[in-house]
């Protein structure tokens, strides 16, 4: 019989707090349970197990991550929506980096398709609507952003820029400026 209060909802809260306090490779079927004050058998009747843990704090933080960068963007352009995308992005890894780590886990592609990732295409779509890009470029576009926003998270997350001047804070500023007139200009071949 399932304890009272335990759900797959409840079990990936528990596990996404986890991953934030302690870093998304320790989230465990094991130390979920613990978490929750069941036996590690008990959460079986509830999660496959810890890939499936896995899975849930990705598809929350996804979900989460959609929801503010969504907020972010609405009703700005071209700047200000890069800005409020990426500030977006910066601020929630930063409170919390157990999730941001599990939003880059693999997902089948049915759960992709069921996850807050389309929403986040759209996003990044409606942020490129606001420069005159050719659509041919967008996916060139997209993997700029993505892996330079997620590229300067990680490595600040890291203490990658401790250890230098200026702060991270004026860099990430110029980055988006950079980024901005690179979309404003994007070559063309």
């Amino acid at each position: 019989m399932a304890r009272a209060g335990i759900t797959p909802a409840r079990l990936a809260e528990a596990a996404a707090e986890l991953a934030d306090e302690a870093g998304f490779e320790h989230v465990t079927a094991a130390e979920v349970a613990r978490r929750v004050g069941v036996q590690t058998a008990s959460l079986y009747s509830h999660v496959a197990g810890t890939p499936a843990l896995r899975e849930s704090v990705s598809l929350l933080a996804l979900a989460e991550l959609a929801d503010r960068a969504e907020a972010a963007v609405l009703g700005r352009t071209r700047r200000d929506a890069l800005a409020g995308l990426a500030d977006a992005f910066r601020d929630y890894a930063r409170e919390h980096p157990g999730r941001f780590a599990a939003t880059v886990v693999p997902l089948s592609p049915e759960t992709a398709r069921a996850s807050a990732g389309p929403r986040h295409a759209r996003l990044i779509e409606a942020v490129l609507r606001g420069y005159a890009l050719d659509g041919a470029v967008h996916v060139h576009a997209t993997r700029l952003l993505g892996s330079t926003i997620r590229g300067f998270i990680t490595l600040e997350a890291g203490g990658s820029f401790d250890h230098s001047s200026p702060a991270p804070g004026e860099s990430w500023e110029q980055i988006i400026d950079a980024l901005d007139a690179l979309l404003s200009d994007w070559p063309t071949r």
